[in-house]
């Protein structure tokens, strides 16, 4: 492979990948070294105060970010973002620092002359359909998977730019393209509360019990989300609804690049199922797999 023949995007992995989203950060590296995409570390990247930042601080809320983007637009590349938390803090610094009264207060220089991407759009709309469609060794014929973006990737659009901010429909084409059954759902964007799981995780439970009851529903046997977050809340709070309710919701919650590793057979993705709190490994085997 020719280095002319990579994608060179610069990469924001944020907090989460590295700690309560491991797995997302893994399978987000491993697909994209499939797909020859070159994920160019952002050098001595911060924080960028998702979820406390903005309800603190505004304006060190935007500093915040504001520092990050300089750092991207430096290195002359656009940046792709895989947690929806933090690509959600860096468009809202980015429009404030290119349109608002920040634009003059922060002296930080940024022009906005690169793109913030999610990684969902980012494979979709700069990698292809094409591309993605070549790596499947494995299809996955036997997942009838919901897709749940959550509140920050898509809302507000105005922030975003999400073409379809009320019907999202990136990761369900993704999905499809592996060969899932993607089943549909009035859901997508509905809350699961957030960091509120910190401070009112009552709230939190009766969200995520809503989110899991419509998705079992809609007939799905799994749940795939981009959020490291929502996939936090969805997985581990399986046990304490079914203590609280008796029914025992029993639904994998994947991070779509997971499955894009299992469907191109990558060999890292046996390291990933076991950080699932909701062990995903035994659905797996049943549907052939794994």
């Amino acid at each position: 492979m020719k280095n002319s023949e990579l994608i060179k995007v610069s990469y924001y992995p944020g907090c989460s990948l590295d700690s309560s989203g491991r797995e997302y950060g893994e399978s987000t590296e491993a697909v994209a070294r499939d797909l020859e995409v070159e994920l160019g570390e952002l050098p001595d990247w911060n924080c960028c105060g998702a979820t406390s930042g903005h309800a603190t601080n505004e304006r060190l809320d935007v500093l915040l970010s504001a520092r990050n983007l300089w750092i991207a637009e430096k290195a002359g590349r656009d940046l792709v973002v895989p947690c929806a938390a933090c690509f959600q803090r860096l468009k809202t610094a980015e429009k404030k620092l290119l349109e608002g009264p920040e634009k003059e207060e922060i002296p930080i220089g940024y022009q906005g002359k690169i793109r913030i991407k999610h990684l969902a759009d980012f494979l979709w709309e700069d990698v292809g359909p094409k591309k993605i469609r070549e790596k499947v060794r494995k299809p996955l014929p036997g997942l009838k998977p919901v897709c749940y973006y959550g509140c920050l990737t898509v809302r507000p659009p105005r922030v975003t730019g999400a073409r379809d901010p009320e019907d999202p429909k990136v990761m369900d084409n993704i999905l499809k393209i592996l060969g899932a059954q993607v089943m549909n759902w009035s859901y997508k964007t509905d809350c699961c509360g957030g960091s509120l799981v910190l401070a009112r995780p009552d709230i939190v439970r009766r969200l995520v019990g809503k989110l899991l009851e419509n998705a079992e529903e809609a007939g799905a046997n799994c749940v795939v989300t981009a959020c490291p977050l929502c996939q936090a809340n969805l997985d581990g709070q399986q046990d304490e609804i079914a203590r609280e309710s008796g029914k025992k919701p029993k639904l994998p919650i994947f991070y779509f690049t997971e499955l894009m590793g299992l469907a191109f057979q990558n060999p890292d993705t046996k390291g990933w199922w076991k950080r699932h709190l909701t062990d995903p490994r035994k659905f797996l085997k049943e549907k052939g797999l794994i």
